[in-house]
């Protein structure tokens, strides 16, 4: 029953998307005959190092959703604190429900089932837009070992420039693949 449930909410998501498209981004089923895969293009927000990128992730629902949050997971390179290296997204409002058992986040900035397809990739945009630096999920960005925490935290803060050639990068490989 709760996929059911589940279904129905998300082809209301999409039927309403595809009517009233949102600026900075598109989004449709991966496969017509599965509801629970989306594919997302995400477009780099103006005034961002992203800016002009064409960066494409997919999003895959729980069958319990919207009880529980997606995954979403970039299938175009994206060099950004919050991504970790296989691409998946590292966000407050994807994580589980309650409270955070590392104790970071308040329990109010974890999923909750008022999140829509519509607020969950704006949410993203914004992450492209104001990384968490405090909070880094990308470990394994550049091919880079087990420090690349400290080292991505400190060339976030400290070297700029590096940061943005590398997302520079990401933005030009984004372009051509489109």
């Amino acid at each position: 029953m709760a996929a059911s449930q589940a279904s129905l909410l998300l082809q209301k998501q999409l039927r309403n998307l595809c009517k009233n498209p949102v600026d900075g981004f598109s989004a449709g089923l991966i496969d017509e005959n599965n509801v629970f895969e989306w594919n997302v293009t995400i477009i780099g927000p103006p005034d961002t190092l992203y800016e002009g990128g064409f960066f494409n992730a997919t999003m895959s629902f729980p069958q319990n959703y919207p009880v529980s949050p997606p995954t979403v997971r970039f299938t175009s390179e994206v060099w950004h604190p919050n991504v970790y290296a296989n691409g998946k997204v590292c966000i407050s409002i994807l994580h589980p429900p309650g409270d955070d058992p590392n104790g970071y986040e308040l329990a109010t900035e974890r999923w909750s089932p008022v999140h829509t397809v519509e607020s969950i990739v704006l949410s993203i945009i914004s992450m492209l837009s104001s990384p968490n630096d405090e909070s880094p999920a990308n470990v394994d960005a550049a091919h880079f070992n087990i420090f690349l925490i400290e080292h991505l935290q400190k060339q976030w803060r400290e070297n700029r420039d590096e940061f943005k050639k590398k997302v520079s990068r990401c933005v030009r490989k984004s372009q051509e693949m489109m």
